[in-house]
């Protein structure tokens, strides 16, 4: 299967289905964190949808034709619902809100038979349509809290595979809602796949 992680620095997506012998890139205009530069797409996701001839970081080109698969990771920036405080008080143009989600429309409209795009509780279920699936990562072996949003095409429902929410509840309120302690200066770390979910997309949707 070839598949396109869109918005994806750290490359846990991608070597989540390169484990199991998929032919998956990555595309971010940042430099990966993941440790494979040949199999990242530097440059803009939305000109990488097209599939063609796509050329990695260590600068062999690939000729991918068509993709069968797109997981794409649109910023959340300006859609997640914790933010929207920042456009009603007039500290963020709207413009921002709505380029935001144009860019995540361009992923939903993209030519690809299989498609899913992940988001945070965001103003995208009103602007576009209600997710077809909320998952969290104590439902994929990872004891924490972090309501993650599914838009699908043509794409099962992701199971959940290690549901560890009872062992969560007995951790620290801090400690199981991690990810929302971490400053503003961790963006980077707080958009990062969990690992179990990373795995159960590779094993459930890679298997189509």
């Amino acid at each position: 299967m070839k598949v396109l992680v869109a918005c994806e620095e750290s490359q846990t997506v991608c070597k989540a289905f390169r484990e199991r012998g998929h032919e998956a890139y990555s595309c971010d205009i940042q430099e990966p964190s993941g440790g494979h530069p040949e199999w990242h797409i530097l440059g803009d996701a939305l000109k990488a949808i097209e599939g063609g001839q796509i050329v990695t970081m260590d600068g062999k080109a690939h000729d991918v034709d068509k993709w069968d698969l797109l997981i794409a990771h649109p910023p959340c920036t300006h859609l997640a619902v914790s933010g929207m405080r920042w456009f009603s008080e007039g500290v963020k143009p709207l413009s921002l809100k709505y380029d935001a989600a144009a860019f995540f429309l361009k992923f939903a409209e993209a030519p690809i038979e299989h498609i899913a795009i992940e988001n945070p509780v965001s103003i995208m279920s009103t602007l576009y349509r209600k997710p077809d699936q909320i998952i969290n990562p104590w439902q994929y072996g990872h004891p924490e809290q972090k309501k993650t949003c599914l838009w699908l095409k043509n794409l099962p429902l992701l199971h959940e595979t290690n549901n560890v929410y009872e062992y969560m509840m007995t951790l620290p309120e801090k400690e199981r809602t991690r990810i929302w302690w971490l400053g503003s200066g961790h963006a980077k770390e707080r958009s990062k796949t969990f690992p179990g979910i990373a795995a159960a997309m590779a094993e459930q949707w890679g298997s189509l």
